[in-house]
Order: structure tokens, then C-alpha cells, then sequence
């Protein structure tokens, strides 16, 4: 874990909603988080050995058998740019039924394959059956710092993901998933931050946790800060743009976003969310890059536990109107989350040379002032 500040340290204070206890997506009950971090070597890139800055991040459900007691869920994809496995099945029967694990983009198989192994092991073995089943796993490019091509990352990195999964704080910046990481121009990597909504109804919290790994111009609080630094970071290139081309940090280069929520929120009202975080992701500064990989997955711990929040069920019954809270604390937590992936970020070198500069948080605080608002 970095000792770099996270954006509410600086005085930073995004939208109008309070976060929960650990502004994490932890903040929703029994949501889990669990990270396996791979640094090894330095110097030229020799494919199959080094140097690796990749890593696996899980989030998980509540409880152990997720098969059996699935949650509700929702995906949607503003752009297409990526190989996220899993989503079809929640698209078409609104549900998850395993862990969410996030790794690079060539690393898919291997993670998925860790998922299977630990679904086996853990629930299936034991009951003398393997039904079929559709683990979730999501990506962002590292290639920039990791040998991606060497695929490091094994199966049984996913599963001690899964295994060391907790809640409470959770480590961000440069761990698990978001190790080789780099956004709007710096190091970047996994981010999280939550809302509460309280009020007429009964308590509820959004959590949202990024794999942050996109282009565009930096904005912090309605601030624009591209210009802001002295010696801004060099373009960074990313060679694994869909068509062979090269692409740069400012075309893009993908996010995951993945929302936990305790709201009874059906299949269909959690896809409406899903579609306004990207409200979080514009207000951060990316400009949707034409290889940008930009993936949203939800899911709500309580709407398959009839008896779970019946005040919230009654106003969605008869006012959805009210879901336009939710819309809010999305928007609010995914942008916060983004700014929580950079600040907590350290400087990173990586294959041949490469930097990953970390944002300056000086100069980050001196162009801001502390304090800063926007509602």
C-alpha cells in the first residue's frame, strides 16, 4: 500500500454526497477486494522473461458460493476496445455468478482459468458435480511497462486474488491489476470511493472501484490541469491499438469500472446506472479514444433478498424517479476513484526503460488550492 494521499487527503471534495466509512467499494456490505502484484526485473524487454509490472485485482459478491446465491447485475460497454469475458451471461440473465477479476488484456485466459480452477475446488468438487458457469474477468493494456506477451500472470495468481480478498481499506495505485497502469498522461492503476445516500429512505451506498488506463486531458474538480505541470509527461505508446497502429496516451487506452450497490436495484435499473458513469469518466478528463476500452459492470448485494430495503423497494415501485440519486453518487464515486487511482500512484519504470511519471502532488495542490469544490 503507497503512502501517497488519496484526493480527500489533499482537500479535494467532489460532488455533494459524503462517502462511506472507507470511501471504498468496501463500503457496501460484504463486498470483498483482493490484489496480486508481479514486479520483477528491469531493463530491455526480453518477451517471455521481463521485466513484469502486471498484476490481478478480484472484487467480490458477498458470501462464497456466488454460483448458488448469485447477485443481480448489469454491464454496459461505451466502447468496445477489449476482451472482457463474462459479459453476455449477465447481459441476458441479469446476474453474476462468480468473483469480478481485473488483469491485462493478454492475461484473460490465464485469470479466467484460476477463477474456474477456484469455483471447482471450493463449491463444485464438493457437491460431485461442475455445472456450466460464466466467470467475469476485465482488462486494461499494460504493455507500455510489462512484458505482456511473456503472460506471467497465472491461474493461480487469480485465485490467491480471490483467497486474500477482504474488506476494509483498500490498496490503491500501483497493486494488483493496476501495477503497469497509466492514465491522462501518468502512473495510474486501481482506484475506488463510495457514496451514501441517506435521507426519507432507509441508508444506502454506492461503491466503485477503477482499473484506470484511458487518454485525455487531466481534470481534477472542473479543473483542467493538462497545461498545469512544468514538465508534463512524455506521450506514452501503447502498441496494442485493435488495428496494428500506434496509439498514443491521448487516443486512449481503457478503463474497468465495476459498481457495487445495496439499493434493490433490478437487472434493468443497474444497466441505467452503469450508462452514468461515464459521467465520472468525462469529468476526469478522457476523451473516449478510439482504442479506449471503457467496460461498466454492477451488481446489487440485496434486490435477490426480497425482504432487503423494503422502503427503497416501494419507492422504485412507484417513483423510479428516485434512481436519479444513484445517478449522482456513480458519477460522483467513479470520478473520485479515477482521481484516487492517480494520486495514490507512485513513479513506475518498467520494459526498456519506460516511465510512468506519478502526478506531482505539490504542484498538484499548489494549482488547485486546498479546499477545492465543484457540486
Amino acid at each position: 500500500m503507497t503512502n501517497r494521499p488519496r484526493a480527500r487527503d489533499l482537500g479535494i471534495r467532489i460532488g455533494t454526497l459524503e462517502p462511506g466509512s472507507y470511501n471504498s467499494i468496501t463500503d457496501v456490505a460484504g463486498v470483498r477486494v483482493g490484489h496480486v502484484t508481479l514486479v520483477s526485473g528491469d531493463g530491455p524487454l526480453r518477451i517471455g522473461h521481463g521485466p513484469v509490472r502486471t498484476g490481478v485485482t478480484a472484487v467480490l459478491p458477498p458470501g462464497d458460493d456466488w454460483y448458488h446465491h448469485p447477485v443481480e447485475a448489469a454491464s454496459w460497454t461505451f466502447n468496445g476496445a477489449g476482451t472482457t469475458a463474462g459479459l453476455t451471461l449477465i447481459d441476458e440473465f441479469g446476474r453474476i455468478e462468480t468473483p469480478i477479476l481485473l488483469t491485462n488484456t493478454l492475461s484473460v485466459g490465464s485469470v479466467y482459468e484460476g477463477v474456474v480452477r477456484y469455483m471447482v475446488e471450493t463449491i463444485f468438487a464438493p457437491r460431485g458435480a461442475v455445472p456450466w458457469f460464466s466467470p467475469v474477468v476485465g482488462e486494461t493494456s499494460d504493455a507500455w511497462l510489462n512484458d505482456i506477451g511473456g503472460l506471467h500472470v497465472r491461474p493461480e495468481h487469480a485465485m490467491d486474488a480471490i483467497r486474500n480478498a477482504s474488506g476494509g481499506p483498500v490498496p490503491e495505485g500501483c497493486v494488483g491489476a493496476g501495477t503497469g497502469m497509466g492514465a491522462l498522461g501518468f502512473k495510474a492503476g486501481i482506484g475506488t470511493s463510495s457514496r451514501r445516500l441517506t435521507g426519507d429512505h432507509e441508508d444506502a451506498t454506492v461503491g466503485v472501484l477503477v482499473q484506470s488506463n484511458f487518454g485525455g486531458r487531466l481534470t481534477v474538480a472542473g479543473v483542467d490541469l493538462a497545461d498545469a505541470f512544468k514538465d508534463p509527461p512524455s506521450v506514452a505508446i501503447n502498441p496494442l491499438d485493435l488495428d496494428g497502429s500506434l496509439l498514443s496516451d491521448a487516443d486512449g487506452a481503457s478503463i474497468m469500472i465495476i459498481i457495487a450497490t445495496d439499493l434493490p436495484l433490478s437487472s434493468r435499473l443497474l444497466h441505467r446506472v452503469c450508462r452514468r458513469a461515464v459521467f465520472g469518466l468525462a469529468r476526469a478528463g478522457s476523451d473516449g479514444g478510439h482504442g479506449s476500452g471503457d467496460y461498466v459492470i454492477a451488481f446489487s448485494t440485496t434486490q435477490r433478498h426480497h425482504g432487503a430495503k423494503p422502503r427503497w423497494r416501494h419507492v422504485l415501485a412507484t417513483d423510479e424517479g428516485c434512481i436519479t440519486r444513484a445517478f449522482v453518487a456513480v458519477a460522483e464515486a467513479t470520478e473520485e476513484a479515477i482521481l484516487n487511482s492517480l494520486t495514490a500512484a507512485t513513479t513506475m519504470v518498467g520494459r526498456d526503460g519506460h516511465e510512468r511519471r506519478a502526478v506531482p502532488i505539490d504542484r498538484l495542490v499548489e494549482v488547485l488550492g486546498k479546499g477545492t469544490h465543484r457540486p
